[in-house]
């Protein structure tokens, strides 16, 4: 199936042929014992991909889904959770916590930078946190999070590590069973979604426990969840059989396929891959005069929050870039009109960011903004020369 544009937004994202293949199959049973055996391939391929043999949940859902089981499964109500918010999306923990009762305290970072970690350490001294929530990549400003100075704070302060992974997992490391610093240092739950960096179709919500964080659910003597409670899913990924609720197996299929691409790339291909297209694409972005909202130190391999020229209209700009086949995504709250982000993750190839970069220019130099576009095309391809990508 041949992708007509190139949807290069935050997620979803571009789609193989081999995955849409996999999605058209024909369906089968959800208790098929043919449909099981992938079932149970892609829920260890999870389990590999996060480097744990503790469990994985892989169901139909969004990764608000997989937020939402993170929070329920872990905290109870009245119990103490820290977020930790590089954005709009590490804010979207706060009302949701609120909704199940659990008090919140929240310590925000200014968009396009990185919580200080020595605020979070004294925060920490102020109240007994049951968990601490991180955003590995915020979809709203391309900031990566520093997770590898976060987690020994939040472990030493007896916390549980939970981590947002929806634009980053299958980009970046996320290893449930490394520590960060110490041996005891480790991410206690990740979650995600599938439509961003493993490159399928939305639809899934994805989520891995560890053994700590498996027991602060069993200490629970009940959540405020029934669809969301990993309880009722555990049967079924031990043995896809079982029935809870119905999976959607033709989104399963897809996922499996994505998967096994994501696995035979291997991972430190992989993140070395995207982080060479986000520098790649914001140097060339730069030499036409536009600046990423986070500096490089900082900055998302996934994607790019890009500051417009003074002078662009961001609708325009955009509608432009559609007519010519190019998909990108507008800016969120007080950035709304003065930037644009730019995906550049999972399935998306050098030849879609190259054809971006030429169409940027195009319309940038059609809204009066002087540009020379063979100088970014330069830009670009110096970083992935190197690379040898």
């Amino acid at each position: 199936m041949a992708n007509k544009e190139y949807l290069l937004i935050p997620g979803p994202t571009p789609v193989s042929d081999e995955v849409y293949d996999a999605l058209g199959r024909e369906t089968m049973g959800h208790t098929d014992p043919r449909f099981a055996k992938i079932y149970k391939n892609a829920i260890e391929m999870t389990k590999e991909l996060f480097n744990t043999d503790a469990e994985a949940y892989v169901i139909s859902g969004s990764g608000t889904l997989a937020m939402e089981m993170a929070i329920v499964n872990t905290v109870s109500k009245g119990e103490r959770l820290l977020v930790i918010s590089h954005g709009f999306f590490g804010d979207r923990f706060i009302p949701l916590a609120k909704a199940f009762g659990i008090e919140v305290d929240v310590i925000q970072a200014e968009w396009g930078k990185q919580v200080d970690v020595k605020e979070v350490v004294n925060q920490l001294k102020q109240h007994s946190y049951k968990a601490v929530t991180v955003t590995h990549v915020d979809t709203s400003t391309g900031v990566e999070s520093n997770i590898a100075e976060l987690i020994p704070v939040v472990k030493r302060a007896g916390a549980l590590f939970i981590l947002d992974g929806v634009c980053a997992t299958a980009a970046l490391e996320e290893d449930l069973s490394k520590g960060y610093g110490a041996d005891d240092a480790k991410i206690d739950v990740v979650l995600t979604g599938s439509q961003k960096a493993i490159g399928m179709p939305p639809g899934l919500a994805i989520i891995a426990f560890s053994d700590e964080a498996i027991a602060a659910r069993e200490q629970l003597a009940e959540v405020p969840a029934y669809y969301a409670d990993i309880q009722n899913w555990r049967k079924v990924m031990d043995t896809p059989t079982a029935y809870f609720a119905t999976p959607p197996v033709n989104l399963i299929y897809a996922y499996e396929c994505a998967m096994k691409i994501v696995l035979n790339e291997g991972m430190e291909a992989r993140i070395k891959r995207h982080e060479n297209y986000g520098t790649a694409i914001r140097r060339a972005l730069i030499a036409y005069g536009m600046n990423p909202l986070a500096k490089e130190d900082v900055a998302s391999p996934t994607l790019s929050c890009i500051l417009y020229p003074e002078g662009i209209d961001d609708a325009l700009f955009r509608e432009k870039l559609a007519e010519r086949g190019i998909i990108v995504a507008g800016a969120l709250a007080h950035l709304a009109g003065k930037a644009f982000r730019i995906g550049h993750m999972g399935s998306t190839t050098p030849q879609m960011l190259e054809q971006a970069i030429c169409h940027i220019g195009e319309v940038l130099e059609e809204l009066g903004h002087k540009v020379t576009i063979g100088a970014a095309l330069k830009a670009f391809r110096e970083v992935l020369t190197v690379e040898k990508v």
